[in-house]
């Protein structure tokens, strides 16, 4: 793993969208896998900017998120497809049957898992996934305790991610309980994995992935595994690494061989 350590939010967003546009300028037929929540928000506006203003094609460019809740409609407000079309989808010049989302209300759930599995390798697996890390180690909505075999599933959501995802809704009782997510097994395939990580709530996990033991009590451990996974994390999300670790990072040379 490579680490990167910028000061604040919005550099890590800038360091982001700078990494993601490259990849959407430079590459013909670019898998981009895309994660929502409050972290990559500033990401996509400084990317949506960056697109526009050099009017970038983006017509061989697909793209696959990780998740959608269970029970949210398209339209839903609250919906990750909702979620793309307002801070990235209708800002680009990208049609809809180049963006692709889990459906929340399919009759089947089961059927749509694998039908968004078979999707993703008929459409040549990702190049670039982004991620954001949760406070308890979760990546997409892999909780702790999900083995890392699994491939695209329906996950009952931790109460605390319910708790950290209210904030979005007018109620804890609107939170959904339920949504299908990318399996740790389908985001491991990932040609480059990038995660996002910015604020001490993300501190522990943090430290876990990037010095703790591989276990499925943290999802994100698992990425210690990935062969070309770069973290983009500002000093409070690195606030409780070792002191020789941070050295290194500081020193622009930390990179793992793991």
């Amino acid at each position: 793993m490579k680490v990167i350590q910028v000061d604040h939010y919005k550099q890590m967003s800038e360091k982001a969208s700078d990494m993601l546009f490259e990849s959407i300028k430079g590459e013909k037929n670019l898998v981009l896998g895309l994660a929502t929540g409050g972290t990559p928000v500033k990401t996509y506006e400084i990317l949506t900017t960056r697109i526009n203003s050099e009017k970038v094609d983006m017509s061989t460019v697909q793209t696959i998120n990780l998740d959608e809740y269970i029970g949210l409609d398209a339209k839903h407000l609250n919906s990750y497809h909702q979620y793309m079309e307002d801070h990235f989808f209708k800002h680009v010049p990208i049609s809809p049957d180049q963006t692709h989302l889990p459906n929340g209300v399919a009759n089947d759930l089961d059927a749509e898992c694998k039908r968004y599995e078979e999707l993703i390798d008929t459409i040549g697996g990702v190049d670039i996934q982004l991620l954001g890390i949760g406070s308890n180690g979760h990546i997409g909505f892999n909780e702790p305790g999900t083995p890392f075999h699994e491939t695209t599933h329906v996950v009952e959501l931790a109460k605390s991610t319910r708790e950290a995802n209210a904030r979005f809704f007018s109620s804890d009782e609107e939170v959904p309980t339920h949504a299908i997510t990318m399996g740790i097994a389908t985001i491991m395939k990932s040609k480059q994995v990038v995660l996002l990580a910015s604020g001490k709530s993300k501190a522990d996990a943090l430290k876990q992935l990037i010095e703790g033991e591989v276990t499925e009590s943290c999802p994100a451990t698992v990425l210690q595994n990935h062969p070309n996974l770069m973290i983009i994390a500002d000093h409070e999300a690195l606030s409780k690494l070792s002191k020789s670790t941070l050295e290194q990072i500081e020193a622009n040379n930390y990179i793992s061989s793991t």
